[in-house]
């Protein structure tokens, strides 16, 4: 069976350092006609459950803890007996949503999550967040960034827990290593490429944030 991305986008509200924002994220579901796993589960678990369409989920990945990723995480896991897992060094951010509730497994740089034919390696890319990670499958060209890289440059660092020469460092040395050709799904709005963004690195520096 051939492995396939689906994405679902949801809307909520991102929350930090005392500021509400309407956001839409993208959800990105990976996997087969049997099974899949999710990668950020936002905001709403019965929308993100009825897209998994009964088959088999098996984690539910956290490219990093702010709520608008993650606020949905626990209510899906026990809608679906998935696995939660996270990058230990955004436990605080997490526990900011969930206080009461553990994820299940920490993310550790170069793992990789298996499901249905899928190879995704674990990326460790802070800045945006301390523990935030990105998802390269080379098999399947994409690299599923979250809010470390969009299309159009890093993602913010202005808030709490972030800071923008990390960031920077994380997207030369992590993904504009990556092949040009690979795909960005990003955290939220459109895709793009490794090889489109490259060129700008210095433009973002010189902006500096």
């Amino acid at each position: 069976m051939t492995v396939r991305i689906e994405r679902l986008v949801t809307s909520g509200q991102f929350t930090l350092d005392g500021g509400t924002w309407d956001v839409e994220n993208n959800v990105w579901i990976v996997g087969d006609e049997r099974e899949v796993i999710v990668i950020d589960a936002a905001h709403d678990a019965e929308a993100i459950a009825r897209a998994v369409a009964g088959r088999r989920l098996t984690a539910i990945v956290c490219t990093h803890a702010h709520n608008d990723h993650v606020n949905a995480a626990p209510e899906l896991a026990d809608l679906t007996g998935a696995t939660i897992w996270l990058h230990r060094d955004d436990l605080p951010l997490w526990k900011q949503t969930h206080p009461h509730r553990d994820p299940d497994r920490h993310l550790v740089d170069g793992q990789v999550i298996e499901a249905a034919g899928a190879d995704l390696t674990v990326l460790h890319t802070p800045g945006h967040a301390p523990g935030a990670v990105c998802l390269y499958d080379p098999g399947l060209g994409t690299v599923f960034t979250g809010d470390t890289l969009f299309q159009g440059g890093p993602g913010a660092t202005g808030r709490s827990y972030s800071h923008f020469p990390t960031i920077i460092d994380s997207i030369r040395s992590r993904l504009l290593t990556l092949p040009p050709e690979t795909k960005v799904l990003t955290g939220h709005g459109d895709a793009t490429t490794i090889g489109t963004e490259a060129p700008d690195l210095e433009k973002w520096i010189a902006r500096g944030h």
